[in-house]
């Protein structure tokens, strides 16, 4: 019965210790996460970039409601109609309504940013973790074939892929994630470079881990605020590669409101009616401008380098 009983104790003791212990680590999250918002916060830039960015994501949300025409309705009567209180933004050439097609063209925009992201952040990341780490031989042919990926520019690249593919916006998203995964490859790769020989990877490897688990479990969640910091820089290239693609009439097809394709119908009149092409070309700037300073501020956030 004593041996019981201490066996009992000693189990509810290590059962204490360990739901201490993930409290613990709960809390020390927690404050991570709060050091991280109030150093986000901190900088103004990066939250004007971040209030950019909610504006665009509820703009999105909500475009039923706040578009006051249906941005696909042509109107010949109403063609080039100036801006007013009608027509907030004016109307292009088939009398559609500027303001309404720029609302519902930023759920576009984001669908090719999210769509992107979640295909290239995994493939860099895996790219870069699986090379950094493996070396040799695997190293060199995942950094060569990256190498080929890079020397070209990304648009060009997007260009002969959307021309292999054909036209429309998936394959838009396809080419744009093509020639956005090397540099997350390379980022990620220069990460594991740098946490493969650490202390705490060679305690899992002595005991007995097998380098996936090594990789997947270790290497890849250390390298995850860097990739996701890059991802959020990237956006912005993303954003003028998918207009470039849509001003060339390689990305999203008509009448669908896509903002590279609205300044491409709207150069033929943009002496006479500005706004066609001034409205959605100041929209992909403010937005390009804002994912760049959120990335900025995120980046100063969580490396603990520049503190």
């Amino acid at each position: 019965m004593t041996n019981k009983n201490r066996t009992t104790r000693s189990g509810k003791a290590g059962a204490t210790r360990s739901g201490r212990s993930s409290e613990g680590r709960s809390e020390a999250r927690r404050a991570e996460m709060r050091k991280t918002l109030a150093a986000i916060l901190k900088n103004p830039l990066t939250v004007a970039g971040l209030a950019v960015i909610a504006f665009l994501l509820v703009v999105a949300a909500l475009a039923p409601v706040l578009a006051t025409h249906n941005p696909a309705a042509q109107n010949l009567s109403e063609a080039l109609r100036a801006p007013g209180l009608g027509h907030l933004f004016g109307t292009d050439e088939f009398g559609r309504d500027v303001y309404s097609r720029l609302v519902y063209g930023s759920r576009i925009t984001l669908y090719i940013i999210c769509l992107v992201s979640v295909i290239v952040g995994p493939i860099g990341l895996i790219v870069g973790a699986v090379s950094g780490y493996l070396g040799g031989i695997v190293d060199t042919i995942m950094m060569r074939i990256t190498d080929i990926f890079i020397s070209f520019p990304s648009l060009v690249l997007a260009l002969a892929f959307v021309a292999a593919l054909g036209p429309g916006l998936e394959h838009a998203v396809i080419a744009i994630a093509l020639t956005s995964w090397p540099s997350i490859a390379r980022l990620a790769r220069a990460e594991t470079l740098s946490l493969r020989k650490a202390d705490y990877i060679v305690a899992v490897e002595l005991e007995g881990a097998s380098k996936a688990r090594v990789i997947f479990r270790h290497i890849m969640p250390m390298c995850m605020s860097s990739v996701i910091v890059r991802l959020t820089m990237n956006m912005a290239g993303i954003i003028l590669t998918a207009a470039g693609l849509g001003f060339l009439g390689l990305g999203a097809l008509p009448p669908a409101p896509e903002w590279g394709a609205m300044i491409s119908s709207g150069r033929r009149y943009m002496l006479e009616s500005w706004w066609l092409v001034a409205v959605p070309g100041a929209a992909i700037l403010v937005v390009s401008l804002a994912f760049n300073l959120f990335g900025d501020g995120l980046r100063d956030a969580l490396d603990p380098r520049l503190e």
